[in-house]
């Protein structure tokens, strides 16, 4: 093998690694997850693989988009909320904004499934 198709192999395989790791962190958020909201209500939210997620909280449905960074994922609803769950201790924990400005205070978040 020459040098050149040695390092292409080379990046293409780091890339593949670096990849795959990212995805298996990403994938440990999908699913069902039951959170508090500022209340202190209980409501639920899906966290979907394709980026997606949705929820029902007092009635009304949501739907946004997420994102994970730093062990957190973060959810921008089309309601103008924005939802992070991030690795607290050995559990999560969620904080909420509304337009920026953070609401309530953090509370526990469970994986139900």
């Amino acid at each position: 093998m020459t040098t050149r198709k040695l390092i292409i192999a080379s990046v293409a395989a780091a890339a593949a690694i670096a990849l795959t790791a990212g995805g298996a962190l990403a994938d440990h958020f999908v699913g069902t997850w039951k959170l508090k909201d500022t209340s202190g209500k209980d409501f639920q939210i899906e966290i979907a693989k394709d980026g997606t997620a949705t929820g029902d909280h007092a009635g009304k449905p949501m739907n946004g988009k997420w994102t994970e960074k730093d062990d957190a994922v973060t959810i921008t609803w089309d309601t103008g909320w924005t939802t992070k769950i991030a690795k607290s201790g050995s559990g999560y924990e969620k904080t909420a904004t509304d337009g920026g400005s953070d609401k309530g205070s953090a509370s526990p978040a469970e994986k139900v499934k």
